[in-house]
């Protein structure tokens, strides 16, 4: 459940926004000033806090530069100062979103959710991808186990990962490999990947990122997700 805390002087619209937010299945506290807020952080960190400009204690907009400089939390100035430059200097001093109060309850909890969205998003772990370490002869799993190769197969994955998703062919292979092409070729193209692929499965847990493209050759399939 995402925790909210609205800091609103104005008595009737903090409990309006604090009772509405709730019923929408938020976490919220309410405080009537800058001060008020310190001890609903230090009980628990908030994801959104909505920010008044105008407060009995201090200024809104020096409060939201100090909440930026401290926590990642989300910055929602909810104000009746509507002026551009008023807005502009809210989202220069850290808000996420500038509402003023001719806001509607659900157009407030909505924004919230939208809010609540792009957080999550910016705090999702970046996936990793397959990666060489050219000079260890290296082939490093998205887990981080890593595959020690041989100068065969360290070139032939070389060549596989300069053209992610592309099919390589049997030709540039065999000559990424520094084999001259004869009979016998492609067999030992194929013995080589088959052993590569059992080394990659049992060294890392996962599936070894090539694929066979029929009637062309083989296609690296670990890139990194677009």
């Amino acid at each position: 459940m995402s925790r909210i805390i609205v800091v609103e002087d104005e008595p009737s619209l903090r409990t309006d926004l604090v009772e509405y937010l709730r019923g929408c299945g938020h976490d919220v506290a309410g405080a009537g000033s800058a001060r008020a807020l310190l001890p609903l952080l230090a009980e628990q960190p908030a994801d959104i806090v909505i920010l008044d400009i105008t407060l009995p204690d201090g200024d809104g907009l020096s409060l939201a530069r100090q909440l930026r400089a401290q926590s990642r939390c989300g910055i929602i100035i909810l104000t009746a100062h509507s002026g551009a430059q008023t807005r502009i200097d809210g989202l220069d001093s850290g808000a996420d979103i500038y509402l003023v109060k001719t806001a509607t309850l659900r157009e407030i909890e909505a924004t919230v959710r939208s809010l609540l969205r792009r957080l999550a998003l910016a705090d999702a772990p970046t996936p990793k991808s397959w990666r060489q370490d050219p000079t260890n002869w290296l082939l490093i799993a998205p887990n981080d186990q890593s595959v020690q190769l041989t100068a065969t197969e360290l070139a032939f994955m070389a060549a596989l990962m300069a053209n992610p998703g592309a099919a390589c062919t049997r030709e540039s292979l065999t000559q990424a490999l520094d084999r001259p092409a004869q009979s016998g070729t492609d067999r030992n193209l194929d013995a080589v990947v088959r052993r590569l692929r059992r080394k990659i499965e049992q060294a890392t847990g996962l599936p070894a990122p090539i694929k066979m493209s029929y009637g062309k050759g083989y296609i690296f399939t670990g890139a990194d997700p677009a």
